[in-house]
């Protein structure tokens, strides 16, 4: 979801005049940890698929009128809250991702803290915090959660569990879930991979047909530049699930899924087109998890090979993150020189029929724009 519809989203939220399976109102913010702890985890384990809305500024008790909280005392922000969760003794280690982001409605700032959805759930304590117990699994049905000296109904967990091994997901999620875990994957005598609890899940990377022979900026990086691209087929029994590029780099010492492509408009009179453009992966994307799926215990060259080639990419921890990131950049470029990365320009040979300098500059746009998402990220 891009920033304006995650802004139409919460403002139709609060023109709803109700609370719902995934959205909260809180006239301010929590002034007890151990209810903002209680929150979160209903919302993580809400049965909407749907990312987790705490709307904070909206007064139930007043017709959903909002609140400005800019002052609020107890206001917090994303890291604030990534701190706050780490202590926490998840089950498994694994806490839910949340961040916060703020809107102006009717002239008056309201917070909004985002629980994303994913696949991880039931989402649960093992050790008691205040008043929220230790393996109690709370979750959210219509409006209401559950108490927190209770535990969800059989039925409420069952559905976590199944939504966590992916026994409700359609064929591609299954498949992006078995990916996840690459060890179990064998090889087959036809080429392909397929994953062992589930054989009729099957992988195969056909390299790509002679006339795809084209470079990208960041072959240049590697110690060897030249390009092998590849299609990488996703099945389920004979059926193609999802197909996206490969590519083997520095003469096949590193395999990755290819990124996607990006970029930003600075000015108004740009606004149908690109100024700048970037490779990027996001967390949880089929191209990322392809990414990880090919990593390999073989740590020495391929690492290296690895390492260059993610000094070229940008990524992200979300869809939302890249939106904001935008954003930033629209505001901040003028402030950086990309002449000042020139030092990290790698040897590009003269190939007949290219445009060289493009290249360069493609190259030291990656390199400001990762000092960018450094600074963004501060």
């Amino acid at each position: 979801m891009d920033m304006i519809s995650f802004k139409e989203e919460v403002l139709r939220l609060i023109a709803f005049r109700q609370e719902g399976e995934y959205w909260d109102f809180k006239k301010e913010w929590h002034k007890n940890k151990s209810d903002l702890l209680h929150d979160i985890i209903c919302m993580a384990n809400n049965l909407s698929n749907h990312d987790g809305l705490i709307i904070i500024g909206v007064n139930e008790e007043t017709d959903y009128a909002t609140c400005d909280i800019t002052n609020d005392p107890n206001r917090r922000k994303t890291q604030d809250i990534v701190t706050f969760l780490r202590d926490k003794k998840f089950a498994g280690g694994v806490r839910p991702t949340v961040y916060v982001h703020s809107c102006l409605y009717c002239k008056k700032v309201i917070d909004v803290i985002v629980i994303r959805n994913d696949r991880n759930t039931p989402y649960y304590l093992t050790e008691q915090y205040q008043g929220v117990f230790a393996n109690n699994i709370y979750s959210r049905i219509m409006d209401t959660n559950t108490p927190k000296n209770a535990s969800a109904d059989i039925d409420v967990i069952e559905k976590l569990w199944k939504k966590r091994f992916g026994i409700d997901a359609t064929a591609l999620d299954r498949a992006l879930l078995f990916l996840q875990k690459p060890y179990d994957w064998v090889d087959s005598d036809d080429g392909k991979k397929f994953y062992k609890y589930a054989p009729e899940f099957t992988l195969a990377d056909i390299q790509a047909e002679d006339c795809r022979n084209g470079y990208e900026f960041y072959l240049f990086n590697q110690c060897d530049s030249r390009p092998r691209w590849y299609d990488i087929n996703i099945y389920y029994h004979q059926t193609l699930l999802y197909s996206l590029g490969g590519a083997a780099l520095d003469g096949g010492r590193c395999f990755t899924s290819t990124p996607r492509t990006d970029g930003v408009s600075l000015y108004k009179e740009s606004y149908h087109r690109w100024d700048i453009s970037y490779k990027y992966f996001v967390k949880g994307s089929i191209e990322y998890t392809i990414h990880l799926f090919y990593i390999t215990d073989d740590m020495d060259e391929e690492l290296t090979a690895r390492q260059r080639f993610l000094e070229c990419v940008l990524v992200f921890e979300s869809e939302f993150e890249r939106t904001k990131f935008s954003d930033f950049v629209i505001a901040n470029y003028e402030k950086y020189n990309v002449d000042a990365f020139s030092d990290r320009l790698p040897r590009f040979p003269d190939l007949d029929g290219y445009n060289m300098d493009a290249f360069k500059e493609d190259y030291l746009q990656s390199q400001l724009l990762q000092q960018m998402l450094k600074d963004f990220r501060r």
